[in-house]
């Protein structure tokens, strides 16, 4: 845990950064591959109600020494039809209890299914409870959850424009959208039941990705409060800055979520059987992982991408580039002065490097040997009068002129 702080610590300072808005290209390759397998599975495999969607029979008795495999071919046998779900369901100190779920059947049938459950497992009639289920219930339950999922987003659109900005809205709604889709993927891929339960909790994740994504714009609009006065950073280096010091937080965040969401989703499945609380824990545990990565590598690039096409971040990155690449060139010419200072001290039989052997004024290739400087004073050699002048010590040296050519300052010659 301490080398985790130590981490969150390093990434909130700078000292060490994960160009998470650099590698958008990526996360939305990574996005759009998941999101065509989503809506691929949905349109070819299609979601599987349940009966409280679909409208059905609903079969439910007690047998111990029963299988899945076994009620639903007792129950086919019988002329329930095509569309069965079996599900097991468990209780504390109760013996296993079976759901079969049905279309709708004629009275004439669903006694004969009755009859036949109870005949396999030595049960009386009355021991089979049955009860049918309308389709007007279902879509009741859908049109409230679709009505609450548009007033919902309504008022998450209203308030974003107004704590933050109308593109940190569109950027929510983009990553909002993505986790949607994704959650029902999984559904459709799976084969789950879409129950209540799930709709409850389909609902419940939307607050929880919002939730995770006005955390990070909070930190981004607080790194980029005064970004076109300094002119340092583009607004994309500012946000993953903002995306890095809260990335520790978002993890810890979402792993205290998740354990006991896995621990529910686990418990419901092994001991308690299928049921709402496997359906409720199952769209949780998704869209919770989903929430956590579009918060991260979905909604800040995409505001990023948003804020870069305004005139004045598209201004500041040319500057900031410009100064990047003003400062690289300085670099690069400081490391050539060291190389060629350090190559200065060469052996006096080697060649002095450098324009010796180029051209001559006009135009004749002179040799290197030739070239002489006639203000090398005595005693130095040859390799030394090969440095440049900007790593020669010292004062630059004057070469001195017979006494002959003395003349004072009215440009007389001195008498002798």
């Amino acid at each position: 845990m301490s080398a985790l702080g130590n981490l969150g610590g390093r990434l909130y300072r700078g000292e060490v950064s994960v160009d998470f808005v650099g590698r958008k290209k990526l996360w939305y390759t990574i996005s759009a591959l998941i999101l065509v397998i989503s809506i691929a599975a949905v349109l070819i495999r299609g979601l599987h109600y349940s009966v409280d969607f679909k409208g059905g029979s609903v079969y439910q008795f007690t047998a111990p020494r029963a299988t899945i495999t076994q009620v639903t071919l007792v129950a086919e046998q019988a002329g329930a039809g095509q569309g069965i779900n079996v599900l097991q369901v468990h209780a504390p100190g109760k013996p296993v209890a079976f759901q079969v779920q049905t279309e709708r059947l004629p009275y004439s049938r669903s006694v004969q299914v009755q009859d036949a459950l109870a005949r396999a497992y030595g049960l009386r009639t009355t021991q089979v409870s049955v009860n049918f289920i309308g389709p007007s219930w279902g879509t009741q339950i859908s049109q409230k959850a679709l009505k609450a999922l548009i007033a919902f987003l309504v008022v998450i659109v209203i308030y974003l424009s107004i704590a933050f900005e109308w593109k940190m809205a569109s950027a929510a709604l983009v990553a909002l959208a993505h986790d949607i889709v994704i959650t029902i993927g999984v559904y459709a891929l799976t084969g789950f039941q879409v129950s209540p339960a799930t709709v409850i909790g389909l609902l419940t994740i939307l607050g929880y990705s919002l939730y995770d994504t006005v955390v990070v714009f909070d930190k981004v609009r607080e790194n980029t409060a005064g970004l076109l006065g300094t002119r340092r950073t583009t607004y994309s280096q500012a946000a993953n800055l903002a995306l890095n010091q809260t990335l520790v937080r978002s993890i810890n965040t979402s792993l205290i979520a998740l354990l006991p969401v896995a621990s529910i989703l686990v418990i419901g499945i092994t001991l308690l059987g299928n049921g709402e609380l496997k359906d409720l824990s199952l769209v949780l545990f998704v869209g919770m992982l989903s929430g956590t990565y579009s918060s991260i590598c979905i909604a800040t690039p995409v505001l990023a991408d948003l804020k870069e096409r305004e005139p004045q971040y598209k201004q500041l990155a040319r500057t900031v580039a410009l100064r990047a690449a003003g400062g690289r060139a300085a670099r690069g010419k400081a490391k050539a002065g060291q190389v060629s200072a350090s190559g200065g001290g060469a052996s006096e039989g080697s060649a002095a490097p450098g324009p010796a052997a180029g051209a001559a004024g006009d135009g004749e290739a002179v040799p290197a040997e030739t070239v002489t400087d006639e203000r090398v004073p005595a005693g130095r050699t040859a390799a030394a009068s090969a440095t440049p002048r900007a790593a020669r010590p010292g004062p630059r040296q004057q070469p001195r002129r017979p006494s002959s050519s003395k003349r004072r300052p009215g440009g007389k010659k001195k008498r002798r």
